[in-house]
């Protein structure tokens, strides 16, 4: 059995490695075990996938609690590395923040993504402030003996009131800032297209995540663009509830179930994946 500083260790090379690392997002036991199974070499949570199947929106309105308690039954599950989406930290404060990455640790994560924007103002949280959060973090997981992986997300794509190019500028002025101060990886949130991808990896000289939106280039072109990484984000819950209501518009239009029926797995997969992977 991987210990959890192995587990790191590992999910850390994952990122430096000869070929992008693919990583899919999932929100709950069974669809990480799915993903597991499919051969992935690790797993991370989505913050919206996790927090709607629980009847909350995505942000920081689920308890703590109940977040620490899906993420420890996902990486109790799991065999492969797991990252732990946490939104904003939970945390207005460093010491704040690093109480819940403590938590998160000891739930068995060994990675992280955390915003630098409010949920509830969509305002961004000022690049200092937000430098100082990760510098805590990298300093807690050190003194932790866990060396966490931090992907540090930025939305001044989305929330910086300047033009495109304004906004480009700022994200990539962000991550150079939470490179600096000990994040393992930097995720400007809405980069999509293949120019401005190509600038901010080679402004970085650092490992990029990208997340699959449409007009996002293939897994091979970012690849070639010197991406490190590509996340599902929550697309992967967005299909699963896409095929739901697929099959509801079937059965009440046509009263048949091709739909429902193909490709679906069988009473004992399902119950196969409520179990622990063999470590």
């Amino acid at each position: 059995m991987k210990s959890q500083r192995q587990k790191a260790e590992e999910f850390r090379a994952l990122h430096h490695g000869d070929h992008i690392l693919v990583l899919p997002n999932c929100w709950d036991v069974p669809s990480a075990r799915v993903f597991e199974d499919a051969g992935f070499p690790a797993v991370a949570t989505s913050s919206a996938g996790l927090m709607v199947s629980l009847g909350y929106p995505d942000g920081e309105v689920i308890g703590k609690g109940e977040l620490l308690s899906v993420v420890a039954k996902i990486a109790k599950a799991l065999s492969v590395p797991l990252s732990a989406d946490v939104v904003a930290g939970f945390g207005e404060t460093p010491k704040e923040v690093a109480s819940t990455i403590r938590s998160i640790i000891e739930a068995g994560a060994v990675g992280i993504n955390i915003e630098d924007f409010v949920h509830a103002t969509k305002k961004l949280i000022p690049m200092e402030a937000q430098a100082e959060k990760l510098r805590a973090i990298k300093q807690l997981s050190q003194s932790m003996g866990v060396p966490l992986v931090i992907n540090a997300r930025t939305d001044a794509l989305r929330y910086d009131p300047g033009d495109e190019v304004a906004k480009l500028e700022e994200a990539i002025r962000r991550a150079k800032a939470y490179r600096d101060v000990g994040a393992d990886c930097v995720y400007p949130m809405g980069l999509t297209d293949a120019m401005s991808i190509s600038k901010f990896v080679k402004a970085l000289s650092f490992p990029v995540n990208v997340m699959v939106r449409p007009g996002l280039p293939s897994v091979r072109e970012l690849e070639r663009l010197g991406v490190a990484r590509v996340s599902l984000g929550p697309t992967a819950s967005y299909a699963a509830m896409g095929l739901l209501k697929r099959i509801a518009k079937e059965l009440l239009e046509k009263g048949t179930y091709q739909t429902l029926l193909e490709g679906a797995i069988t009473i004992d997969e399902l119950n196969r994946l409520a179990l622990p992977k063999a470590q």
